[in-house]
């Protein structure tokens, strides 16, 4: 069977599902399957197409028949009859029969190997398409097993968890009540284990031995040792599986990392058969009810669950990065019809696997429904809560197949364990860059071949294996290792600025962003709020201080929140609830209680929470107060949210209600609206049945809370930067518009006069209108592309203008969704939606957000970059410690899973002394630099690609620098690879045929310069500023190709010239032909030839490097400046001939005095010359145009 991964981090292999079959009791034949799409769900995250197979028998295999049967014996025959003199022509040849041999050998490893390479190719050559329909099928992909639904949906399907039910099938869940339902849930779902073998060496470097390029270079080294370059061919093979080697070394280093971040077992209290029990959690199945509470041991939540009772506040750290806890509500009290949706329930009602529990509220009482058929009542709920297993997301492992899915928490995990392994530039690229070499390889070898076989005498197996070593030459041995290398390189520098990625195989795509989007509320807004007061209260917008506001808006602002206090006295929740219940001066408890401080008043109650949604844009809440000199108790509503929410909630308004929050909203304050109601004595019953719409109408309006957010202190230089590195930047918000409009104009978003912001129709069939926020201007929106409106104005788009063009016109809405500069209001799909369609018209996109809110556009961006709430803006840097001073040890930057947040997640503000952040930075200074550091939990989120663990865009710069420098580092190293592969096309070639070639201690010699130029190539740092001039995005253009060309014609002349020079000065040759297969002789033709390639090579490195405005310039690369500065002396050192026995050792001889002066001019003409051409092509056609319209 096979499966296609789609386009998400699913390894090296795109495709590697393998069968696992179950005999079904009896034949019950069934229809045979389908093949292709039609076998998967559309939607599955990471399989596209599904074809089933069924194996040959081990001698029917194409791997095996054709070589076993026909191949082998045919050679064998052939042989034998040229031995026994049946046939001259094999007796008179006999190294056609080797190479026939070898080709025949050959042909058979690479048979076997494609196996190993595609599942595709696997399948053709071993199995026969189709199934018998006698058996049921799964596979596993990635960890997740995928089996046959033979009677519904007819596809392949991951296991089916019962997600999708009202909420009154949790509810009124018992648990497991017989053994044979909990077996049959084990046989169904597996158990809770996170099971990841880490291979022994040999093994994974078995994988690594039989990947394509690897063999393809032992290939060209076996052909080099055939041609008598023993030394050469040492060097390279012992630097490829050193390489290899120390790739396994750190992969097995990261495995290992990864298995210890799994799920520690523990015991945990299980509701079964009609009674708690303790069980290990790796034993726990979906549907199970368990009870968790905070543990002494800081055990972890061993899997997915849905809060039934009680409630907990969650450390969410180790799963999305973010350090601020998370309150989880039960679903006891909500409406029984409502249906369980993981998307928009999640945040609030489960407690994902991974996460720790820092606090837990137990149930009040038992409920009914604990009792079982009118027996005893259940114990044991204290002290921590009843929870209902989520059947959906258990994390675990079974033999038949694994659960990794189910969780964020296996999601991450799989996305650390399979995102890694891409870790190169595009290979589409690479593939056709490869094939465009081996165009001039093939003429090279066509011309060797011909001219070659024009003398009778020589051998054609040694002019076919000349032939053979000039295709091979165009894939150089070292270009897998620098691809790899550059991107490593950006790994371990963003490392170090406190960025974390998950796929490395988006860096390079940080350097193509045209567009950046960024969120607004936490991401270029402060977290640190400041409530100016009250709106609304008095005349006009006048803002009432917090100190001079009526009691019943102290009482909304007081408990309309989700604010929770923990054991040590810590307040936690959203950042702009902190500051409104801190502006009024009251006192949160433990037991949800609000107490005054500054007025005299009652304290408050709350009793139930209906929390902040998106979709809903509001908050309300039921609490109570004892009224003077009674116990009685008086319930009350209080409401908050977006005033265009609230406005048809109230009783009763401000006439200029309206005017007022719009003109607040304008000057870029956030303004809630805040509703308040008595509902005077209510029964415990009623209270804890009240439904949300009984609070949220007849609302007596109590005022506009006016929240001021000011600015980050780098956001407008991070912008400014980024507007002038060439980028398009947007505003993705769910804020008010005017509000986000403000903010745009603060930051230089928009600098045009008037932004206008598209109303949708007031009535079904209008026609939607473009207004200035002024209301100066009113424009119809017209067909077509709004080019001409945005060159004038600047556009925004609310949230209901885009869900109108999207039900009405689509079409317009791409047309104009690269115009809009701020998106407001709107919803996180919304997010989603637009960073989609600028994928779709061809803008590689940046999205910057948070963690929570916008994790969709963060997925589907092509670089997402997750900043973390309430983490600092900066560290504070210190210098370092003498090297003999103690430091925190650190292996690579690796850590467990708990050490990480607060070694590289940065604890929250309240515990962030300047010597634990000293510390901090001392420890990520220290970082190995030769591998790139694992990400951990708690250093990623699972939101995004990139995870920053500072709360400044700044970071956005740093993914942008490293994006380029990792991209212009790639597309310089093709151009020297392809420079120095048509040179040697050159000279294996027409030289060789001459009679010219290289010692084996010459091969070396350039070998080893080569090598280490290149490793100081990938190892080049980004400048400290972004710079206006975009690089270009890819290797096929016409700079990049007419500069290869033009370089190698400058190379190739100089190369000719000075040929012909030393054939003129050489004795004449005796021969017609020259013997090829004789013993390297010393030459001068051959010395000028060597002392020529050394010398192109050096300049191909110098006049390709790119520097300036990218990364460093040369000088300031030191590593490959003095590499080159070795490669000079070696090369000035060989042709002054100042140590004869040097020269002698590598072969070469003595050059006559005005022959050196020749050489030295020719060298230094064709050095300006190639320069001159790169730079001259390079100013008119190097500077990419940006295409988005700005």
């Amino acid at each position: 069977m096979a499966a296609v991964g789609n386009a998400v981090p699913c390894g090296a292999r795109p495709c590697g599902a393998r069968p696992s079959r179950q005999a079904r009791p009896g034949p019950q034949p069934r229809a045979l399957l389908a093949a292709g799409p039609a076998l998967i769900a559309s939607g599955d995250e990471l399989v596209a197409a599904v074809w089933p197979y069924r194996r040959l028998a081990l001698l029917r295999r194409l791997t095996v028949l054709p070589f076993a049967g026909l191949l082998y014996p045919a050679w064998l025959g052939a042989a034998a009859a040229g031995c026994w003199g049946w046939g001259s022509n094999w007796a008179q040849i006999p190294e056609a029969a080797l190479l026939v041999f070898a080709t025949i050998c050959l042909a058979h490893a690479l048979t076997v190997l494609s196996g190993h390479w595609s599942v595709h190719a696997h399948c053709a050559l071993t199995c026969t398409p189709g199934e018998d329909g006698l058996e049921v099928l799964s596979f596993e992909f990635q960890k997740i097993k995928y089996s046959y639904d033979a009677r519904e949906k007819k596809q392949f399907l991951p296991v089916a968890f019962p997600v999708g039910n009202a909420f009154s099938f949790y509810q009124g869940h018992r648990g497991f009540q017989e053994d044979s339902e909990i077996r049959a849930a084990e046989k169904k779902f597996g158990s809770n284990k996170a099971e990841m073998v880490v291979p022994d060496f040999s093994e994974l470097f078995k994988e690594r031995a039989t990947a394509p390029f690897f063999v393809f270079q032992v290939f060209c080294v076996g052909l080099w040792c055939l041609d008598e370059y023993w030394y050469y061919s040492v060097f390279t093979l012992s630097m490829l599986v050193a390489f290899e080697a120390s790739l396994v070394q750190q992969q097995m280093r990261n495995m290992s990392e990864i298995r210890k971040m799994g799920n520690k077992p523990h015991m945990i209290q299980v509701y079964r058969s009609r009674k708690w029990r303790p069980i290990a959690s790796d034993d726990i199945v979906p549907g199970d009810i368990v009870s968790i509470g905070r543990s002494p041991q800081e055990n972890l939540v061993p899997c997915d669950v849905l809060l039934l009772r009680g409630r907990c506040i969650v450390d969410e750290a180790m799963l999305t990065g973010e350090s601020v806890p998370q309150m989880k509500e039960p679903i006891e009290d909500l409406s029984q019809d409502r249906v369980l949706d993981l998307q928009a329930d999640s945040r609030l009602h489960v407690i994902f696997g991974g996460t720790k529990v820092v606090q837990h509220i137990p149930p009040q009482k038992a409920t009914t429904g604990l009792k079982r058929s009118g027996r005893q009542r259940v114990r044991g709920l204290r002290p921590a809560d009843r929870i209902q297993h989520l059947p959906g997301a258990a994390l675990g492992r079974t033999q038949a197949g694994g659960l990794w899915a189910g969780s964020g928490h296996g999601k991450l995990l799989r996305t650390i364990l399979f995102g890694v392994k891409r870790v190169t530039a595009n290979n589409l690229e690479t593939f056709i860059f490869i094939l465009f070499l081996l165009v001039f390889a093939i003429a090279a070898a066509a011309y060797v071949w011909i001219e070659g076989t024009k003398d009778p005498g020589r051998s054609r197996y040694k002019l076919f294996l000349e032939c053979t070593l000039i295709l091979t030459s165009v894939v150089p041995p070292e270009l897998p290792i620098e691809l790899s290398l550059a991107v490593n390189t950006s790994l371990i520098a963003l490392a170090k600025l406190y960025m974390y990625c998950t796929e490395p195989f988006r860096i390079p795509f940080a350097g193509k962003v045209e567009v950046c989007c960024f969120d607004k509320t936490g991401t270029l807004t402060s977290d640190s709020l400041v409530v100016r007061g009250v709106a609304g209260l008095r005349d006009g917008k006048e803002v009432t201080p917090v100190s001079s506001i009526p009691v019943e808006t102290h009482r909304a602002l007081a408990s309309c929140h989700s604010l929770m206090q923990l054991d040590d006295g810590t307040l936690v929740g959203d950042p702009l609830e902190k500051a409104m219940l801190t502006a009024v001066d009251w006192t949160l408890t433990k037991d949800e209680k609000v107490f005054p401080r500054s007025i005299k008043t009652q304290g408050l109650k709350i009793h139930q929470r209906f929390h902040f949604a998106s979709a809903l844009k509001r908050m309300s809440v039921l609490a109570s107060y004892e009224k003077l000199g009674s116990t009685d108790l008086c319930y009350i509503a209080a409401v908050k949210g977006a005033p265009e929410t609230l406005h048809s909630m109230f009783a009763q308004c401000p006439p200029d209600y309206h005017d007022i929050h719009t003109e607040i909203s304008r000057e870029g304050a956030r303004v809630l609206a805040l509703g308040y109601k008595e509902l005077g004595h209510l029964t415990h019953q009623q209270a804890r049945e009240v439904k949300r719409e009984a609070l949220e109408c007849s609302l007596k309006f109590v005022g506009f809370i006016v929240v001021s957010c000011p600015l980050k202190a780098d956001s407008k230089a991070v912008i400014r930067e980024i507007q002038n590195a060439s980028h398009r930047v947007v505003m993705i918000t769910g804020d008010n518009p005017l509000t986000a409009c403000h903010v745009a104009q603060e930051l230089r978003f928009i600098e045009k006069a008037h932004t206008l912001i598209l109303q949708p129709p007031s009535e079904k069939g209008g026609l939607c209108t473009w207004r200035s926020i002024d209301s100066s201007i009113a424009l119809p929106l017209t067909p077509g592309s709004p080019r001409t409106l945005a060159r004038e104005h600047a556009l925004c788009l609310t949230g209901d203008g885009l869900a109108h063009l999207q039900a009405s016109d689509p079409q317009q809405l791409l047309y104009l969704i690269p115009h809009v500069q701020v998106f407001a209001r709107v919803a996180p799909k919304q997010k989603e939606f637009v960073i989609t369609s600028l994928k779709e018209l061809g803008y590689v996109t940046l999205m910057c957000g948070d963690g929570t809110n916008d994790v969709g556009a963060l997925k589907h961006a092509d670089v997402g970059v997750a900043l973390l709430a309430n983490a600092p803006e900066r560290v504070v840097e210190r210098r370092r410690r003498p090297r003999d001073s103690p430091v925190l040890s650190n292996s690579g930057g690796r850590a467990t899973s708990r050490a990480a947040r607060q070694r590289s997640g940065l604890p929250p503000p309240e515990e962030q002394p300047a010597s634990q952040r000293d510390r901090l930075s001392q420890v990520l200074r220290d970082l190995e630099d030769e591998n790139a550091p694992i990400v951990k939990l708690g250093d990623a989120s699972i939101a995004a690609p990139f995870t920053s663990k500072l709360s400044s865009i700044q970071c956005i710069c740093h993914v942008i620098k490293q994006g380029r420098c990792t991209l212009v580092t790639t597309l310089q190293m093709f151009k020297i690879l392809a420079l120095n592969a048509l040179i040697l096309a050159y000279s294996q070639s027409v030289l060789y045929l001459e009679g010219v070639k290289f010692s084996d201690f010459q091969a070396t010699l350039q070998g080893l310069l080569l090598a280490g130029c290149f490793l100081f190539i990938s190892r080049s740092k980004p400048l400290k500023t972004l710079s206006r001039e975009r690089p270009l995005p890819n290797i096929f253009n016409l700079y990049t190709i007419l500069t290869v060309m033009l370089q190698f014609a400058v190379h190739f002349l100089s190369l000719v010239y000075l040929y012909r020079e030393a054939q003129a000065r050489s004795p004449e040759k005796q021969e017609q032909f020259v013997d090829l297969y004789k013993e390297f002789e010393p030459s001068l033709v051959n010395s000028t030839v060597y002392i020529m390639a050394m010398a192109m090579q050096m300049a191909t490195f110098a006049i390709n490097y790119k520097g300036p405005p990218f990364m460093e310039s040369l000088p300031e690369n030191k590593p490959l400046l003095w590499s080159l500065a070795v490669s000079l002396l070696a090369i000035i050192g060989l042709l002054l001939g100042s140590s004869p026995d040097f020269n002698s050792q590598f072969g070469l001889v003595d050059i006559p005095v005005e022959f050196k002066l020749v050489i030295a001019q020719v060298l230094l003409l064709d050095f300006c010359l190639a320069l001159l051409a790169d730079r001259v092509l390079q100013f008119f056609l190097g500077t990419p145009k940006l295409k988005v319209p700005s």
